[in-house]
């Protein structure tokens, strides 16, 4: 699979990277052999890139996902994870489930924090949890209420993990393409992840965040792209998710729409999906969560159909697409 440098760093992302947050028992418990067969599954598929994060299962995800990469070559793999939530023990709620989409006992209470000693603790805790010996990125997760300390203590403190060794490179990992923007312009960060905010469906972050990435050299990381389930299947459901909720009636519609005029292109919507993230020369590669091995085996599959560029026109046409956000022919 091909892989792309952020940057300067060495780090090297495959086009395709693998969510690790459905092995954070999100949504729904899963086993560790369910979990180590769909990193295998993605592995034989050539994805070398694992995202994962505290937040995910209290952090059930790193320790699984450290599991299963401790037996691979370190020099071929990827691994991500985020800092910003430290996961505090709480044995006052230990006989309760997780409050926060994953089924797991909540042992750990997560606190923000985004001060120097609080990312020097979390990648400490994170690298004890997936039992490696570096990480390669390491994302400020969510600061959106946290500009402040996130820019001003926290990506400092990367920047000295960075030069140490400890983190290849480093950046922010947001719902949201705005403060995306001011991370890449106003600090030194190698690599933003954007989730949901660069789809087939919607693309705020071509008027601010792709620019400047592109303008700066800043690799993008697009996540979400099936907006949390609503492109996630050849023609949307309509008990589909979209941005982790029960999918409204507009935009339910408005992706069968779109659904309709790929299947008159000859592919499915999350083909066109998985290809219309990576026309844009900022993105460098697309982070799925996965949940089973056959979830792997079908991203691999449709990452690797060929979309025709008169797709994107065709959309455009049929009002569903943004002239602006036609991707350039050829």
């Amino acid at each position: 699979m091909q892989t792309t440098e952020v940057r300067a760093t060495g780090v090297r992302l495959t086009t395709l990277g693998l969510g690790a947050a459905p092995a954070g028992n999100l949504y729904r418990a899963t086993t560790d052999d369910e979990a180590y067969a769909t990193f295998q599954a993605a592995w034989d598929a050539g994805i070398r890139y694992f995202d994962t994060a505290p937040h995910y299962g209290l952090g059930l995800s790193e320790r699984r996902l450290g599991a299963y990469l401790r037996t691979r070559p370190r020099d071929e793999l990827v691994i991500s994870t985020k800092v910003g939530r430290l996961l505090v023990p709480s044995p006052e709620t230990a006989g309760r489930r997780d409050p926060e989409m994953f089924d797991v006992p909540a042992t750990s209470r997560r606190v923000w924090d985004f001060s120097r000693d609080g990312v020097l603790a979390s990648i400490e805790a994170s690298l004890e949890r997936t039992g490696l010996d570096r990480i390669d990125v390491a994302y400020l997760h969510d600061p959106d209420e946290h500009w402040t300390q996130a820019a001003h203590e926290a990506l400092p403190a990367l920047v000295e993990l960075r030069d140490q060794g400890v983190v290849g490179a480093i950046g922010a990992g947001m719902n949201q393409s705005a403060m995306l923007t001011r991370f890449v312009r106003e600090t030194d960060v190698d690599v933003v992840m954007c989730a949901g905010r660069f789809t087939l469906l919607e693309q705020p972050a071509l008027a601010d965040l792709l620019p400047a990435a592109a303008e700066r050299g800043v690799a993008v990381v697009a996540a979400a792209v099936y907006n949390s389930g609503l492109l996630a299947q050849d023609r949307p459901p309509s008990d589909a998710t979209y941005d982790y909720a029960p999918v409204a009636a507009e935009p339910l519609e408005r992706a069968r729409r779109i659904a309709a005029v790929c299947e008159e292109h000859g592919v499915t919507l999350p083909q066109a999906a998985l290809a219309y993230v990576r026309t844009h020369p900022a993105v460098v590669s697309t982070v799925v969560g996965l949940g089973a091995p056959e979830h792997a085996v079908q991203a691999a599959e449709r990452a690797a159909v060929a979309v025709p560029g008169e797709l994107w026109q065709a959309l455009a046409d049929a009002g569903l697409l943004a002239p602006e956000a036609v991707p350039p022919a050829g």
